[in-house]
């Protein structure tokens, strides 16, 4: 008779049920591990692009903002905060212009939702916004006409004529 028929354990009956209960065991780790590799690949990391563009009418004209230079326009910034922005544009010939401008941040921005958007929406987001500044031409500067025209008339008053 065997020893299995017996009822007596065989050294090897050991061996053989801790094999099967590791085999098992590895099994469901990489059941595991491939079930978080699919769940991280179907959730991928999120981004938000902020961008603003400054255009102006006469285009060319030298773009600050906050009191730092950025370029000409039609000048795109990226930006990394929202709120509010002193634009001024500078051209030649033109009056310069500053405007301060409210750069809100939209709902998905506000806490906590902002820490969602930014790592976890799952796709990349752009959140571009464009400000159009018209320029008015520089008008001379009248004041020293009228005081020019106004010695002419003293000099005329003084002399009789």
């Amino acid at each position: 008779m065997s020893p299995i028929a017996d009822g007596h354990p065989s050294p090897h009956n050991g061996l053989v049920s801790w094999l099967k209960i590791n085999a098992q065991h590895r099994t469901g780790q990489v059941w595991s591990l491939q079930v978080a590799a699919i769940v991280l690949t179907l959730l991928p990391i999120g981004c938000v692009h902020r961008r603003m563009t400054i255009n102006s009418n006469p285009s060319g004209a030298l773009v600050r903002i906050d009191g730092k230079d950025m370029g000409y326009t039609p000048a795109s910034i990226d930006y990394t905060w929202y709120g509010t922005r002193e634009i001024q544009l500078i051209k030649d010939g033109y009056e310069t212009q500053t405007q301060r401008v409210d750069v809100k941040a939209p709902w998905y921005q506000h806490f906590p939702l902002d820490f969602l958007s930014d790592n976890f929406m799952g796709t990349h987001i752009r959140d571009h916004r464009r400000f159009d500044i018209p320029m008015r031409p520089r008008q001379p500067d009248v004041s020293q006409d009228v005081i020019e025209r106004g010695r002419l008339l003293r000099s005329e008053a003084v002399h009789g004529m």
